[in-house]
């Protein structure tokens, strides 16, 4: 893994280059950096989600998926390198089945809204999204392994459900999309 950064005004990147974990330098604007700030952009909004009341194991749950995300940036840092294995992805789908099993089946779609903690997580979804297509244009460029794909897939899903659980724990429920509105 690469050194910690102990100066942060280095002025290395005045030129539009950024380093990598490798030592390699390059450009800002290409897909790779474009992917990890996507990652990091999804995991400074799971810090925001994680300042909400919840219940304690999801908390504990989130803060893994943060450890997992940061690991994630340090694989798309490293070219070549793997950190997210097949393992995370089974646990996210693991808690998935969890999450899942006791919620209403949709028969509606679902808009992002309803406690602020349940809306957080439909932001967090759609950051998440974003991010897997970065990865997904990374990957179309440059080879990278299946699992941080596969990682990200999970966990937008995850991050849907959540805010369904999220909704309920504070009380509420699914604030379901109005179709009837737009018909007659």
């Amino acid at each position: 893994m690469g050194k910690r950064l102990s100066k942060i005004a280095t002025r290395t990147g005045d030129n539009g280059s950024t380093g990598l974990g490798d030592g390699s330098r390059i450009s800002k604007d290409s897909l790779r950096i474009h992917a990890i700030g996507d990652v990091d952009e999804l995991n400074s909004h799971l810090g925001l989600l994680l300042c909400e009341a919840m219940p304690d194991t999801l908390h504990g749950e989130l803060v893994a998926i943060q450890h997992d995300l940061f690991d994630l940036g340090g694989e798309l840092c490293i070219p070549g390198y793997q950190l997210i294995k097949e393992e995370h992805v089974l646990r996210l789908d693991a808690m998935l089945t969890h999450y899942n099993a006791d919620l209403p089946a949709l028969t509606e779609f679902i808009l992002p809204a309803g406690t602020r903690a349940a809306s957080l997580a439909h932001v967090c979804c759609t950051v998440c999204r974003r991010a897997e297509r970065s990865i997904v244009a990374l990957a179309n460029t440059e080879t990278l392994h299946e699992h941080p794909r596969q990682y990200v897939n999970r966990l937008s899903d995850l991050l849907f459900v959540l805010s369904r659980v999220l909704n309920r724990f504070g009380g509420g429920g699914d604030v379901l999309w109005r179709h009837e509105r737009t018909q007659g």
